[in-house]
């Protein structure tokens, strides 16, 4: 391996800069971001006080510092692990291990990224334990018991070996069937799969994990029926989740299309917010479906997935990418594997394009619950998200331009301020960027 290694010396030094840097890139804006929300909660500590009504802002900083902590080193920690597995031969020996079976390549591929399943879900337990019952224990998020957690993670580790297994059995049959088109007609197999997934996870997967009591009568009830009128909706499915079993945290959101929508209200949502509140993030959720949000933001997901597999389709047939490990050029599969490794960083780097597409949803979506509901109740919803979730309402503008789907909660507050009162604030200075935020 010594020999095959000094040979593609180019590759391995592209290969290390691609993960490594991307890692190191992430970390500093990571970084750069607790500073910066240090720097602009202690300038902006009266507008805390009197929108999100956060008095005490210790709570705040700290759960932001150490869930970036942990996320943090839970990376590092994932990625020196993958490189010790990858240049101290590990890879190199499950393969041989494997052909040494002859079970033929697709049964061999389905056996391998299962067992890469598996090893990847084992592997998350150790920072999943301390973030549920370290971290959002310390901050009175978490609800989780020991035995629901292992419950949980038992059912998540099942579903996602079962998933990725039948996923690698298509496209490595693809493989062999599609020598030349292969990755093409996978990826209109996965993109196929996802629509598909929009019907089966409400339906099948999510109550796997929690108890879903539709809204049929009383006075949220009648608010729900009230919100899908004004919204131009017949009235769909709308089901109360059990979410504080396991978290305080407070949500709602709209999955599913044509018969199958449902929205989904945490039972958290209807125990804070009033009724006008929920009223407003319903109308929110349902402006993404008016809107046609849900089907632009499946057309971008599908784009970004073409180049993807069009970009897995060249380097699967790349000789030097299983010279790199001393792979057998027919493990098609081990191929496919490390093409994921050089593919997943590229995809991390180009967030900031589909995060974009995102942030103008949101806007609409936020000035269509203004319009139906009004924007003080919507207003209000905000500031009671951002408020019960410890959400960091002043993002650094590169970390956000990475990382956040949502504009952030003071910009999304102002601007509805503004829209409302026909002024322009400059409330929100700088921090005019993407972050994520509860719809």
């Amino acid at each position: 391996m010594y020999d095959t290694v000094v040979s593609t010396w180019g590759f391995h030094l592209a290969f290390l800069l691609l993960l490594v840097g991307t890692q190191a890139l992430f970390t500093g804006l990571a970084a750069l971001n607790v500073r910066h929300a240090r720097r602009k909660v202690g300038e902006r500590a009266e507008w805390l006080t009197q929108t999100l009504t956060i008095e005490d802002t210790g709570d705040l900083l700290g759960y932001h510092r150490l869930t970036t902590a942990l996320s943090q080193f839970g990376d590092w920690v994932s990625l020196a692990g993958l490189l010790v597995v990858l240049y101290l031969g590990g890879l190199t020996s499950a393969v041989s291990g494997l052909e040494s079976l002859g079970l033929g390549p697709v049964v061999s591929g389905v056996v391998f990224f299962a067992g890469v399943a598996l090893v990847a879900s084992l592997a998350r337990l150790p920072g999943d334990i301390v973030s549920t019952f370290g971290v959002e224990e310390a901050f009175d998020f978490n609800q989780t018991t020991p035995g629901l957690w292992l419950r949980d993670t038992l059912i998540q580790t099942v579903i996602a070996v079962g998933v990725i297994g039948a996923v690698s059995a298509v496209v490595l049959w693809l493989v062999t069937a599609l020598p030349v088109w292969w990755w093409a007609v996978s990826w209109g197999f996965v993109v196929a799969l996802l629509l598909v997934m929009q019907v089966v996870y409400p339906r099948v997967i999510a109550p796997l994990f929690n108890d879903f009591e539709p809204v049929t009568a009383g006075e949220l009830r009648d608010a729900v029926e009230e919100t899908f009128d004004r919204a131009g909706f017949s009235t769909s499915d709308v089901y109360e989740m059990d979410a504080s079993r396991r978290s305080s945290r407070v949500n709602a959101y709209f999955v599913g299309f044509g018969e199958a929508k449902r929205v989904v209200l945490f039972d958290t949502l209807a125990d804070r917010l009033s009724i006008p509140q929920i009223q407003a993030v319903l109308a929110h959720e349902l402006a993404h479906w008016k809107e046609g949000h849900i089907w632009r933001g499946l057309l971008a997901s599908a784009a970004r997935l073409f180049v993807a597999f069009a970009a897995l389709g060249y380097l699967a047939e790349a000789a030097w990418l299983y010279q790199m490990f001393a792979l057998p050029t027919d493990a098609t599969y081990a191929g496919l594997l490390v093409s994921l490794l050089w593919v997943s960083p590229l995809l991390e780097v180009t967030s900031p394009l589909v995060n974009r597409l995102s942030l103008s949803h949101e806007r609409e979506a936020d000035d269509f619950a203004a319009a139906t509901i009004g924007a003080d109740p919507m207003i209000g919803a905000l500031a009671g998200l951002a408020e019960e979730n410890l959400a960091n309402p002043f993002p650094h503008p590169l970390y956000a331009t990475f990382h956040y789907s949502h504009p952030p909660i003071p910009e999304r507050i102002e601007r509805l301020r503004a829209e409302n009162s026909g002024t322009v604030s400059d409330e929100t200075g700088p921090d005019r960027t993407a972050s994520p935020g509860d719809d």
